[in-house]
Formats: C-alpha cells, sequence, structure tokens
C-alpha cells in the first residue's frame, strides 16, 4: 500500500513538473464578447496543464487598429510576470484571431510567440459586416470593430509576405441562424468556412460546431492541445 501511495506521489510530480514547463497561453475573445466568453476555452486548457492568461478588448466599438493599442498593454502586463526568454502562444476566437495576425504585424520586442490557433477567425472578411455597412450603415456606425472586419479593411494584414510557420486554424460547419442564407458556402452561422482558411497555414479543420459555441467544447480544446504541443492536429479525438 506504501508503495502504491509512493508511485502515485512520484507520477503526480512528474505531471506538475512537465505541466509547468508548458507554454503560457493568451486567450483573446472575439467581436462583441469580453474575456469571460473564454472563460470554457481556459478551463479545459488548464486540463492540459497549461498557465493561460485571458485578455479584455475593447472590441465593439473600437477599431481593430485601436484594440490592438489595448492588447499590447495588457500583453505586456502578462509578460511582465515571466522570464524574459518566456516563449508565449496565442489562440484567438474569431476577432481575436485578427487580433494574432496584427501582432504578426507590429510586435512586441520582448514577447516572443510560438504557435498559434484562430477559431472561427473571418480572415478574407465577413459578409455580415459587409452587409450590415453595404445597406444598414445608419445602424451600425457605432460599431467600428465591425466595420474592420470588412474584406478591404483587412488588407493591411496582408502586407506581411508569409504567416509565421505555425500557425493554424479551425472552422465551425454548423448553423442554425438565419444568417447563413447569405453567406455564401458552409459556415458556423456568422463566418464562412473559406473566409475562415487562408494561405500561409500549418494546419486547418473543421468541426461541427456553431460559432457562438465551438471554442467552448472539449474536443476544440483538445485539437487545440494537439497543435501546441506537436504542430499539428492530426490525432484522433474522440
Amino acid at each position: 500500500m506504501k508503495f502504491r501511495m509512493l508511485l502515485f506521489v512520484i507520477l503526480f510530480s512528474i505531471v506538475n513538473v512537465a505541466a509547468g514547463q508548458l507554454n503560457p497561453v493568451i486567450l483573446i475573445h472575439g467581436y462583441n464578447k469580453s474575456q469571460a466568453d473564454m472563460v470554457f476555452l481556459k478551463k479545459n486548457l488548464k486540463k492540459y496543464g497549461y498557465r493561460v492568461h485571458l485578455v479584455d478588448l475593447p472590441l465593439t466599438h473600437k477599431s481593430l487598429a485601436e484594440a490592438y493599442v489595448e492588447f499590447k498593454k495588457q500583453l505586456k502586463s502578462i509578460a511582465a510576470n515571466y522570464p524574459s526568454n518566456t516563449v508565449y502562444h496565442f489562440v484567438g476566437h474569431s476577432t481575436g484571431g485578427l487580433m494574432i495576425r496584427k501582432y504578426f504585424h507590429n510586435p512586441l520586442d520582448n514577447v516572443r510567440v510560438g504557435r498559434c490557433v484562430q477559431i472561427a477567425t473571418p480572415n478574407k472578411g465577413s459578409q455580415l459586416a459587409e452587409i450590415s455597412f453595404d445597406y444598414f450603415k445608419f445602424l451600425f456606425s457605432d460599431y467600428r470593430t465591425l466595420k474592420s472586419l470588412k474584406k478591404n479593411n483587412l488588407k493591411n494584414l496582408n502586407s506581411i509576405k508569409s504567416l509565421p510557420p505555425e500557425v493554424a486554424a479551425v472552422a465551425g460547419n454548423e448553423s442554425k441562424s438565419l444568417y447563413s442564407i447569405i453567406i455564401e458556402g458552409d459556415d458556423d452561422g456568422r463566418v464562412a468556412v473559406k473566409s475562415v482558411k487562408m494561405k500561409g497555414l500549418s494546419d486547418f479543420i473543421i468541426l461541427p460546431y456553431g460559432h457562438k459555441k465551438i471554442h467552448h467544447k472539449e474536443k476544440t480544446a483538445k485539437y487545440i492541445d494537439n497543435f501546441l504541443k506537436s504542430g499539428r492536429f492530426s490525432f484522433d479525438v474522440r
């Protein structure tokens, strides 16, 4: 009995040491949300041993550029608690994934980024944003983040010739939303699958979830864990 208990303590210590060595993960919420929307994903990733941090950004009434200024401030605050050689993983849902691309466009000198995962991110623009501002601008003029999601307004993010080598994306294809009527091709109720996928991704998967729930699912978290640890989604996830 004592031997079994000793073995358990040793194994538990090994797991904790290994977990402590995992790179910290920064979770970035999407449009018209707050850090609270990423709590489920935080809990799921912590099960795999990650140190997880949330940011809270003005992604409703501010442009992407303005929100990015705040992102850098919060990132600096998080980084102040770690050694200077720490490598951080980024995971962003929806517009949060565009914050990751903004980072590659204008990085911080003292924050090194490892692997990144975008979840349901409109990399090629949002058709809902296009329609909102083409036909209902008087209703949405104050929603500057939404305006930033128009295809033409994302062109500056494409000025980078290529993505860093380890960026992956997850798209959803389940929709029970009426918005799907005006979105071309498969979609998650908010974002078209073809808008999520872009050149330069090191991996890409489609999961049977909608936009508002895909980042809350345990299976999504497991795929993210696979990629952050190995650079691939490819392990079988049940």
